[in-house]
C-alpha cells in the first residue's frame, strides 16, 4: 500500500460481523507510524472466511487502495488481483483441514499431511492413508469452483473462469490417475459439516461405502 512520500506498508483484510444483522463487512487495515488505520471496503456474503477474504482483496484492488508489488522471479502470479487472492487463500493447514484432522485423530486414525499419493506424480493430497490407499482433498470453494458458493468476479472474469476451470480439470485428472492406481479418493468442500466429512473419510479408510454430496 502506497502511503505517499516514498513510504509503503503491507495491508491486510479484516472481517467484522455486525452483531444485530450478522452481516459481514470487509475492511482494509495497515500500519502507519504505530497507528492502525482502516478503510471500509464493502459487505461480503460468502459462506466461508477464505472466500470473504478473497472478495475483500478484490474490492481493495478495484478501489485503487493498493499498489502493485513486483512478483517473485518465476511466479505466474503476474497481476495484483491474482497475488491478492493467493495470499488470502492458504494452500494448506486451513481451518477446515485442521478441524477434519482433529476429528480423525480422535478416532485413532493416523495419516500423512500434504503428501504425494503417487511418488511419480508431483501432486499432493491434503491427507493420505497409505495402508488402505485413501487420498483426501479438502477443496476451497473459491479455487475449485464450488457450485453452491462460487461467485464470479466482475473484473478479469475471463481469467478467473479459465483458472477455476483449469483447476476442475486438474482435479478430475488427479482423481482418475489415483483410482487407476487403486486409490480411493474422498473430496470434501471446505463448507461441509466437519463431522459428516470425517464420517466419510472414516468410512473410506475402514472399508465402508463412501457417499458423496450431490453438490457443494
Amino acid at each position: 500500500m502506497d502511503l505517499g512520500e516514498g513510504r509503503f506498508a503491507r495491508a491486510s483484510v479484516e472481517l467484522k460481523v455486525l452483531p444485530d444483522t450478522r452481516r459481514i463487512r470487509a475492511y482494509l487495515r495497515w500500519s502507519d507510524g504505530g497507528k492502525s488505520p482502516a478503510r471500509y471496503l464493502g459487505q461480503v456474503e460468502h459462506e466461508t472466511r477464505a472466500a470473504n477474504l478473497a472478495e475483500g482483496w478484490k474490492m481493495a484492488w478495484e478501489k485503487g487502495l493498493l499498489t502493485e508489488e513486483p512478483p517473485a522471479e518465476g511466479s505466474w502470479a503476474s497481476s495484483p488481483s491474482v497475488r491478492a487472492v493467493m495470499r488470502a487463500n492458504r494452500s494448506k493447514d486451513t481451518r477446515p483441514e485442521l478441524r477434519l484432522r482433529s476429528l480423525l485423530h480422535k478416532q485413532g486414525l493416523r495419516y500423512r499431511v500434504a503428501a504425494r499419493p503417487l511418488p511419480t506424480l508431483r501432486r499432493t493430497a491434503d491427507l493420505i492413508f497409505s495402508g488402505p490407499k485413501v487420498a483426501v482433498f479438502v477443496d476451497g470453494c473459491f479455487w475449485h469452483g464450488c457450485p453452491d458458493h462460487l461467485r464470479e468476479s466482475h473484473k478479469n472474469a475471463e481469467f478467473w473462469r479459465s483458472k477455476i476451470e483449469g483447476n476442475r480439470i486438474r482435479d478430475a485428472e488427479m482423481d482418475r490417475l489415483l483410482r487407476e492406481a487403486g486409490w480411493t479418493v474422498v473430496r470434501i468442500w471446505e463448507h461441509e459439516d466437519a463431522d459428516a466429512a470425517a464420517a466419510r473419510v472414516i468410512g473410506a479408510v475402514r472399508g465402508s461405502p463412501v457417499s458423496h454430496p450431490e453438490s457443494g
